[in-house]
């Protein structure tokens, strides 16, 4: 069974509004946590087994996975016989580890705590709790396949965040494009394929999984660039949380492949 990894012990301080009561992939997006949303993605693909890396507030996420089934289904309460029944089950059949890696503990040092569940595996998958994507899971992994290399990383080109305006000889503005496209380079929109192997070029709690295992891995030529060419949002300030609410409040959320 192909397991995905999500990161979710991060403190979010670009969210603090959101983020000094509840872990960052805690944030609600349309009634339920951005990790929710996440899962949902892999779920569309078969991937029901998660192993969620957990820190700042983790009990956050241990609670709300305790109170999942309860909360996502419809339930009978015989109150002089003190027994709850559910009788419309709509929760999903997922298989969900809360691991607590530690709150000061950084993106690489998370995955290394968690290579006893992942050690017997060819490969597993990997991403960041807060970021939202149409990606297509089922062919990232064929891609994974097709190369020797230990880890994939799904390259993506995020648009720009503010209006371009287009001027003239004479400081005359003579277009403007509103949501311009980034400059052309691809960058790191996580979804990883990884074989256990790569948690061997991570030394412990305070590696950075971006820097020195990334950069020896891509010098090894072990490292591999899905290109996504579709819908990617991190959601890093409380900007990036209104759009997202809004494209699933209109219902045009391109994420929801499900």
């Amino acid at each position: 069974m192909i397991k995905a990894v999500i990161l979710a012990g991060g403190l979010g301080t670009r969210l603090s509004e959101e983020t000094h009561s509840i872990p960052k992939p805690m944030v609600d997006i349309g009634g339920q946590p951005i990790l929710w949303h996440i899962m949902k993605i892999y779920e569309s693909h078969g991937i029901n087994d998660f192993i969620i890396c957990a820190g700042y507030k983790s009990s956050e996420i241990k609670k709300y996975f305790m109170n999942y089934h309860l909360n996502n289904s419809d339930v009978l309460f015989d109150i002089g016989n003190n027994k709850i029944n559910i009788i419309n089950n709509r929760s999903e059949k997922w298989n969900v580890k809360v691991i607590d890696t530690g709150e000061e503990t950084l993106t690489g040092g998370r995955l290394k705590r968690i290579y006893n569940y992942v050690k017997n595996d060819d490969y597993f998958l990997m991403t960041y709790g807060d970021g939202l994507s149409d990606i297509n899971v089922t062919d990232l992994i064929e891609f994974h396949k097709t190369h020797n290399g230990l880890a994939t990383v799904t390259a993506v080109q995020p648009e720009g965040r503010f209006g371009l305006l287009k001027i003239n000889n004479e400081n005359i503005v003579s277009d403007f494009h509103e949501k311009p496209e980034g400059d052309g380079g691809y960058i790191n929109g996580g979804f990883f394929v990884l074989s256990p192997k790569v948690l061997n070029y991570i030394d412990g709690d305070k590696t950075i999984w971006e820097r020195e295992p990334m950069k020896k891995l891509s010098k090894e030529n072990q490292l591999c660039a899905y290109k996504h060419n579709g819908f990617w949002r991190p959601m890093d300030t409380l900007r990036d949380k209104n759009f997202l609410k809004n494209l699933w409040v209109l219902r045009k959320a391109p994420w929801k492949t499900w």
